[in-house]
């Protein structure tokens, strides 16, 4: 029936008077004349203002939109300001890649990445194929072999590399430290002679390392650490004396394009890749070395196969964006201000949750909300929703993850369009039936 009802959110403060019809659908067993609720429905504080009787197609639409809608996971929204045209004007197309101003260019993109990213002087960094997975590939079929290996993962890229190194590579030793979706594994597990493949920030759940330095690998390691960075690197600090392989790729906070990856090698990967010779054939995009030796072209711009130097172009300019923001800090504190406006929205709100149960251990990239108490399907209409009202492209959880929404949070999102966007999650769940 007509009511008034007055909204306080957790702070305890009013929010406003909305007018709600609730209606009660009824059944009556038969030879029985009484009538009884089939369903009863209600709402409470600042839920009952969105969930009254406006809820449905007809709900009243926010006045402000993201500019920008692109709020995939990866590929990833291009840098403020974007244009193809002026790009990737400089682009060296119908050339060799092995052309001197190729190189050239080649060369420009690791030096730039060493110097943005703060990389050791003695680390070795280079453009590998097939993206990050290419690079984790890479330095798994390569690196591992001669130690036992504890593979640490708590979402499905991690859990891939995982089966990889039990049913491909067919590794003796391989100890899994594990957790579910939304939690860390205990990291203390983690033994110092053991090779160790993990992952930075687990894109598909929205969870990563807790940001210590990498505290719980030893600094006295006797084995290799192996890190899937791709969707932390430029967002988060690396700890590199705790890093023995880093691999990322253009496409996730830079905003760049697929294909191409990014591995940087610690002397002390260099000195595995030199002494230890793999029980296994390497294809030829998984080799590093040359006569024993580690191949120094591949750090000096040479690349295993053909490049897109479109690609390169982009990256250039991705990396040229970095520097006019003000570098490594800046981006890092972009996605943090990204992360807080969700923060913000979901800690005033009771229908929407974090995926990440310790907030010490949320990624600020990959951003994984949950929904609790709806089904897939409802969960699947809201991500729908959103994206038909042309307000977020491709924010459904991953296929693997629990049912919710996965924003992406990265430096190349402006904090703005997620403040925007924040009013259109309400309004996509208000379209939602109530909840039973």
């Amino acid at each position: 029936r007509g009511g008034t009802v007055v909204g306080r959110n957790r702070r305890n403060r009013a929010v406003g008077r909305r007018r709600i019809s609730i209606f009660f659908a009824t059944k009556t067993r038969p030879g029985s004349r009484r009538r009884r609720p089939a369903m009863l429905a209600f709402a409470t504080g600042a839920w009952a203002t969105r969930m009254s009787a406006s809820a449905g197609p007809e709900a009243t639409e926010p006045a402000v939109r993201p500019a920008c809608p692109h709020f995939s996971s990866g590929p990833c929204k291009k840098r403020p300001g974007y244009t193809a045209a002026e790009a990737l004007s400089g682009a060296l197309l119908g050339r060799s890649h092995r052309a001197a101003p190729a190189m050239d260019k080649l060369r420009r993109a690791i030096d730039e990445t060493r110097r943005l990213l703060r990389i050791p002087e003695d680390y070795r960094v280079a453009i590998v194929p097939a993206s990050d997975t290419g690079a984790v590939e890479m330095a798994m079929w390569s690196l591992l072999g001669p130690r036992p290996v504890d593979v640490v993962y708590w979402e499905s890229f991690g859990a891939g590399w995982a089966a990889d190194l039990r049913k491909e590579l067919k590794l003796e030793g391989v100890r899994e430290i594990k957790a579910d979706y939304g939690e860390l594994p205990d990291l203390s597990q983690v033994r110092p002679d053991h090779d160790v493949v993990f992952t930075f920030n687990g894109t598909t759940s929205g969870v990563r390392v807790p940001d210590d330095g990498c505290a719980w690998i030893a600094p006295d390691r006797t084995g290799v650490t192996i890190c899937d960075a791709t969707s932390a690197v430029f967002a988060m600090h690396m700890p590199w004396d705790k890093l023995d392989v880093v691999t990322y790729s253009w496409q996730k906070v830079l905003g760049g394009e697929a294909a191409h990856g990014m591995i940087v090698l610690s002397p002390r990967a260099v000195e595995r890749l030199e002494s230890h010779t793999p029980a296994w054939p390497l294809p030829k995009i998984f080799r590093m070395t040359k006569g024993g030796k580690v191949n120094e072209s591949l750090f000096q711009g040479a690349v295993i196969n053909t490049v897109s130097m479109l690609c390169v172009e982009d990256y250039l300019d991705a990396l040229s964006w970095v520097e006019s923001v003000g570098g490594l800090d800046e981006t890092v504190a972009r996605s943090r201000r990204n992360l807080a406006v969700l923060e913000e929205f979901v800690a005033a709100r009771p229908w929407i949750e974090f995926l990440a149960g310790d907030p010490a251990a949320r990624s600020s990239t990959s951003v994984c909300l949950v929904l609790p108490g709806r089904e897939r399907a409802e969960v699947a209409g809201l991500v729908k929703a959103l994206g038909q009202a042309g307000v977020a492209q491709d924010v459904g959880s991953y296929r693997d993850a629990p049912p919710g929404l996965r924003i992406w949070c990265g430096a190349t999102v402006e904090a703005s369009d997620l403040q925007a966007l924040t009013a259109w999650l309400d309004w996509a769940y208000a379209r939602l039936p109530l909840p039973v």
